[in-house]
């Protein structure tokens, strides 16, 4: 099937009980057993069914369902957050004494949990110099976990090389864990550029709303975990947390994704609730239309701020001299996404001023709703970071953070032309 009738179908037919055909929410704690032998099965994970919504809900298993079938992996797991599926994802594999390698250019709270969090926990991270292959191989030893990056920055909307890095991971064994935030699998699916585990704040374009939290983590089911016993013993050892299972033999080609919801899930609680994950449903099903739209008003958005006199630079990989022009050609089709970054002429100060002159746009934090939004990553989403560690991260004190809506692309044109109006006024 193609996206649009997957974003609509997938995981779902009709409600067996009511023959609803409205994915129903399940506002449910527990789930009863059948016999005292038929939970200890379900425990054993030797037959399907539920448990207890912090491991698994109907709702959510539709929502993780859809999810795996955009970015054609074999499973899903639904959590509260993208932050988490971005902490769970690394902690399913890595331990204290192993590093994972990764591009510098992250979203904010990625780079905290990298920079900060993680070393405490003994998990070092080591930063690339740049996004590329060869940065990052200079990294990797036999200690290495994982490799990470996003498929397009947020907030500096770089493209990375997906197949390139996927290739240079899988020479040294090691799996490529890509967040495709910003990209969603109706622009990119990273499974199909030979990434092993994908990640999504579901909170954005995937709901994309603004209505509701989530995340989600989606297994490709391709790495070989079991030829690397040593390396990956969480995976091939017996389980002591969890009844001694071995998931490669118990989940085959699904033990990543089952270990990451009977460990990390079970024992942490990230899980998403069944309302979020209803609401989150709805917004998906016009994922791919919404993309269109949000993709279009933002290359008319670039190009008008391209040649806008009071506009200093601008950072979108849709525009011909980007220096990722010809990655956004071969990923996107030449429209990545709607997040872009730009700054204005009079630094910081006539920043300020264009961002208080917004009208139609709304000034916060968030990214891929269906209404425009604008944020000053300086002060906002990266306030935490040093100045060494903003100019890594690739944010600049003047940039301003733009993410494009659905709206008429008149009216978003227009309330831009009256606040850079205002930016250059005494």
């Amino acid at each position: 099937m193609k996206d649009q009738t997957i974003a609509i179908h997938a995981g779902f037919k009709s409600d067996s009980a009511t023959k609803a055909v409205s994915v129903p929410i399940y506002q449910t704690v527990a789930y009863e057993f059948d016999s005292a032998q038929h939970g200890a099965d379900l425990f054993n994970l030797e037959v399907e069914g539920n448990i207890y919504t912090r491991i698994m809900n109907p709702t959510t298993a539709v929502l993780e369902e859809r999810c795996a079938a955009l970015e054609e992996g074999i499973a899903g797991l639904g959590l509260s957050a993208g932050s988490a599926a971005v902490n769970y994802s690394i902690l399913n594999i890595a331990e204290q004494g192993s590093n994972i390698v990764t591009v510098p250019l992250l979203y904010g709270g990625t780079y905290t949990l990298f920079r900060h969090m993680l070393p405490r926990q003994g998990i070092e991270v080591r930063f690339a110099e740049d996004d590329s292959a060869e940065a990052m191989a200079k990294h990797i030893d036999d200690k290495t976990a994982a490799v990470f990056c996003e498929s397009i920055g947020n907030p500096a909307g770089n493209i990375v090389d997906i197949e390139a890095l996927a290739d240079m991971a899988h020479a040294h064994d090691v799996p490529l864990i890509v967040d495709n935030t910003v990209a969603t699998p109706a622009l990119i699916k990273p499974i199909n550029w030979g990434a092993d585990i994908v990640v999504n704040s579901l909170t954005k374009y995937m709901g994309g709303h603004g209505n509701s939290l989530g995340g989600v983590i989606v297994d490709a089911g391709e790495f070989p975990w079991a030829k690397h016993p040593k390396k990956f013993h969480m995976l091939n050892e017996p389980e002591e947390s969890y009844h001694g299972v071995v998931y490669t033999e118990a989940l085959g080609a699904a033990a990543y994704i089952g270990r990451v919801r009977t460990v990390a899930l079970r024992n942490t609680g990230s899980a998403i609730s069944p309302m979020n994950a209803f609401l989150i449903l709805q917004g998906m099903q016009t994922l791919p239309l919404r993309m269109e739209r949000h993709c279009d008003n933002a290359v008319a958005v670039a190009n008008y701020l391209n040649d806008h006199p009071h506009v200093e630079w601008v950072k979108f990989a849709g525009l011909p001299d980007s220096p990722y022009y010809d990655l956004a050609q071969k990923y996107t089709g030449g429209k990545p996404s709607a997040l872009m970054t730009f700054g204005i002429k009079g630094g910081f100060d006539a920043g300020v001023k264009f961002y208080d002159a917004l009208n139609m746009f709304l000034r916060l934090v968030n990214i891929g709703d269906t209404k425009s939004l604008a944020a000053h990553p300086a002060s906002t989403t990266h306030r935490q970071l040093s100045e060494s560690e903003l100019e890594s991260a690739g944010v600049t004190p003047d940039m301003i953070r733009l993410c494009i809506g659905i709206e008429h692309i008149d009216d978003i044109i227009a309330d831009l032309d009256q606040a850079l109006t205002a930016s250059q006024t005494g």
